[in-house]
């Protein structure tokens, strides 16, 4: 007797709806992509303010630091996005496609 088909593993599943119009990624239509949107900001805007709290003596390395943390966790979400987008990242024009 032949096994029934196994459905896609939920981790390798897409995140993200496609956009109607435009390129890239609209929002997370499942829990992990709300998830990695959190972790994003949570790392983005956390570094960002965490700045006004340490002491001015070290601004520029401070500066620095966090600018790369940025960086980093940008590319790492714009690559988890373009990876986990349904139908990919393209030009839509609406209906259209």
């Amino acid at each position: 007797m032949a096994d029934p088909p196994r459905k896609q593993a939920r981790s390798s599943a897409k995140w993200f709806a496609a956009k109607r119009y435009g390129y890239g990624a609209g929002l997370p239509i499942v829990w992990q992509g709300w998830v990695a949107l959190t972790v994003f900001l949570s790392v983005t805007l956390g570094t960002t303010f965490g700045m006004l709290f340490l002491r001015p003596d070290k601004s520029l390395l401070v500066l620095s630091v966090v600018t790369l943390i940025n960086v980093i966790a940008v590319a790492f979400f714009l690559w988890i996005c373009k990876s986990r987008t349904e139908g990919g990242w393209r030009w839509r024009w609406g209906d259209k496609d």
